[in-house]
């Protein structure tokens, strides 16, 4: 199969057909043919864990819009987001979206904040969202919700959109390179981690006082609690071997416990790290992108996680595990998997058939990206039957996503399904598959990147091709213009 040559998944028309292309493909897939509905349903099943009851197997995952305002408050496009996750029909709401626990740490200028001044506001939210579940689903039994703290690191953007402003915890030889940092760049001293340890317990408290049911200590896509997982080349307590990368994460969790007893923490992270990912220069031109290659490195690669050092390409969870381990001896009783990093490689973390405008086409077909997720998920649910698992992945899936979701679900492969870009385009997707409606295909997310691609950019993330109020919004001719620009159709 050639560069680009991968069949579409709407093309399929019915999970006959869709398995038929598994098959093809070697992929397998679960896909059951006829999807349940009622109290009976494999994605309606209560699971209860850590003291939670959550009422059915769907999740959504925290979904930034790069829209809050400038001193951390929620915007309109915020609230209207957040109702919309309570309108999902999902019983676990994953984090809302990224928080960032200071203003140094924001990913970008309008980044939610949780302090005295936001706090009232991210409160109301909160309620907003499990005001619009009531109404859809009739009453708020067994919704949990959490809110996810974050330091963005290496990604920080506080101040502006377009100016990189990264805390870094080692000096790494391709991201450095790749973000432009100096060779003179400071490192995050163990005096700086620690103030922030004290930031994030601080955070926790806050949102224990306002109802959330856990909070998220966000260690996936690169971003600082990632970083960590990687930092074996730093020096010190807080890099090196397992146990000091790991300190930041005990030591937050030992801190939330003292300060807010009552409140469950999970932990959303990224399983593998794998090497960074560029377009293939050979294959890149005037005509557009090419697809990824990765960057070139040099054995033994000390600066990932999840993968085999001698060849980072090839998945190893034997650390991934025993962080899980060491997360659920603290009392960690939630986990939601993820992979890689959207900002250097895309097609690991978000199976799409589009690239965003700073990323490169899918180096395979989406859907063996979708089976990465699930095969990683399934591996680590046999090693840890007593946690609760949440997946990614699923949504290049399209019209099949309820079909493979349930399957899994039946399976045991995976406790949730975690739903991202599809809740901007289709939030109503996991009521309408519990109540046996039809889904509304014209609805479903097609991996178009827009909504990457926008806050690349500088602007509001949303669904721009499906959801009226972002396509019928100013910023829809500047993202029209920009894949022009960078010739993505």
């Amino acid at each position: 199969m050639k560069f680009g040559d991968y069949v579409k998944v709407k093309s399929l028309q019915t999970p006959a057909g869709f398995r038929e292309n598994l098959q093809r493909m070697g992929l397998p897939m679960p896909c059951d043919d006829v999807l349940e509905s009622g109290t009976g349903a494999p994605l309606a099943a209560p699971l209860t864990i850590d003291g939670l009851t959550i009422g059915n197997r769907f999740a959504i995952h925290p979904m930034e819009g790069w829209d809050a305002l400038e001193d951390g408050r929620p915007s309109d496009n915020t609230r209207r987001r957040w109702q919309r996750f309570g309108a999902s029909g999902a019983k676990l709401i994953w984090g809302g979206e990224a928080v960032a626990v200071r203003p140094d740490g924001r990913a970008n200028p309008n980044q939610l904040m949780l302090n005295d001044q936001t706090q009232g506001e991210i409160g109301a939210m909160r309620e907003s969202l499990v005001a619009a579940h009531r109404e859809v689903m009739g009453g708020d039994q067994g919704l949990v919700v959490g809110l996810q703290l974050t330091h963005s690191g290496r990604f920080c953007k506080p101040n502006d959109h377009h100016k990189q402003e990264p805390m870094i915890l080692y000096r790494h030889p391709i991201l450095d390179r790749k973000f432009k940092l100096k060779s003179d760049h400071p490192v995050m001293s163990d005096g700086d981690i620690r103030q922030l340890i004290d930031q994030y317990v601080a955070v926790a408290k806050r949102a224990a006082a306002l109802g959330f049911d856990f909070v998220d200590l966000k260690a996936c896509h690169g971003y600082l609690g990632h970083e960590f997982l990687s930092a074996k080349t730093r020096p010190g307590e807080f890099g090196g071997s397992l146990e000091n990368r790991t300190r930041f994460l005990r030591e937050i969790v030992a801190g939330v416990r003292a300060e807010a007893p009552g409140l469950k923490i999970g932990l959303r992270i990224s399983a593998i790290d794998s090497v960074p990912f560029r377009p293939d220069p050979a294959l890149s031109g005037p005509e557009g992108l090419g697809p990824g290659t990765p960057e070139e490195f040099v054995l033994p690669y000390r600066y990932g996680f999840g993968h085999d050092e001698n060849n980072p390409l090839q998945i190893d969870l034997t650390e991934t595990k025993a962080v899980i381990g060491l997360a659920r001896d603290l009392g960690i009783k939630l986990f939601n998997i993820t992979l890689g990093s959207p900002y250097y490689n895309p097609h690991l973390t978000r199976p799409a058939l589009y690239p965003p405008s700073d990323g490169y086409h899918p180096p395979e077909d989406p859907l063996i990206g979708v089976m990465r997720h699930l095969n990683v998920v399934r591996e680590i649910k046999q090693s840890f039957p007593d946690v609760a698992l949440v997946g990614s992945g699923y949504t290049y899936l399209q019209e099949f996503l309820p079909h493979v979701a349930q399957a899994t679900v039946r399976a045991g492969w995976t406790d949730l399904v975690g739903l991202g870009r599809m809740v901007l385009s289709y939030p109503e997707l996991p009521a309408d598959v519990l109540s046996g409606k039809v889904m509304q295909r014209k609805r479903l997310c097609r991996t178009f990147s827009d909504c990457t691609t926008a806050p690349r950019h500088g602007l509001v993330s949303g669904c721009y091709p499906l959801d009226a109020h972002y396509k019928k919004s100013p910023e829809m001719v500047k993202v029209t213009a920009i894949k022009k620009a960078a010739n993505i159709s």
